[in-house]
């Protein structure tokens, strides 16, 4: 059974965020990682997508870390600074790493469309992370595949798994094809056949949300596993 427990991290210059910390009955392995998620910008962290992986993860035996931005900590629409959300992302990670009821060694961060990418720049500063899950990486604005947000991504250097649904607005599948194929053997690629950028699919599909995120589970928990072997 996975026990859930709910925490406010206080934030450098004040005001705190909440976060759900998810720990599994028995972990997956001693050295198992743990990983932190955040949300997408238009949603908060409990929206029914990012908690079925947070929960999902935690009964493969993996503690699991959800926590809110603080624009929607605070019930905004509109995403702050980016270096808002850096600094708060860079707090939750130093808070997951310290606190003695997690006691894990390593750590993956990542999380949905935003919340990974805010994670990745946090990877290409240089914070000392096991490895990053891109949950839909938005990799350019709706409509303006020009604009490309790839050119931190090469200065990572630890294992990368995205996941990219074929129909993603924001994430032209041609362009992240290329965009991935100059990180060499460092990311790996999931595809969500039919999938936009909620991983939604046509109900010509005849496969509903929740065998999506059951194969986005799986895939992460394989990849998790395999981290450092």
């Amino acid at each position: 059974m996975t026990c859930f427990e709910q925490r406010q991290i206080v934030l450098e210059g004040g005001g705190s965020v909440s976060a759900v910390v998810a720990l599994p009955e028995v972990r997956a392995a001693d050295d198992t990682p743990a990983v932190i998620l955040a949300h997408g910008a238009g949603n908060d962290m409990h929206s029914p997508f990012l908690s079925a992986i947070h929960e999902g993860l935690a009964r493969c035996g993996y503690v699991t870390v959800k926590f809110n931005f603080p624009y929607k900590e605070r019930g905004g629409r509109a995403p702050d600074h980016a270096s808002i959300l850096e600094a708060c992302y860079a707090r939750v990670l130093h808070t997951v790493r310290n606190d003695r009821r997690i006691a894990c060694q390593r750590i993956v961060i990542g999380g949905k469309s935003l919340g990974g990418r805010i994670a990745s720049h946090l990877a290409a500063y240089g914070e000392e992370v096991a490895g990053l899950l891109l949950l839909g990486y938005p990799l350019h604005p709706p409509r303006k595949p020009d604009r490309l947000r790839v050119a931190h991504l090469t200065n990572i250097r630890i294992p990368m798994l995205f996941f990219c649904g074929t129909r993603d607005a924001l994430c032209e599948f041609p362009l992240l094809q290329q965009a991935l194929a100059r990180l060499s053997m460092r990311a790996e690629l999931h595809i969500i056949e039919g999938g936009d950028h909620s991983f939604n699919l046509p109900k010509s599909m005849q496969r509903d949300s929740m065998a999506v995120c059951a194969e986005i589970i799986e895939a992460s928990a394989h990849w998790l596993a395999t981290l450092g072997k």
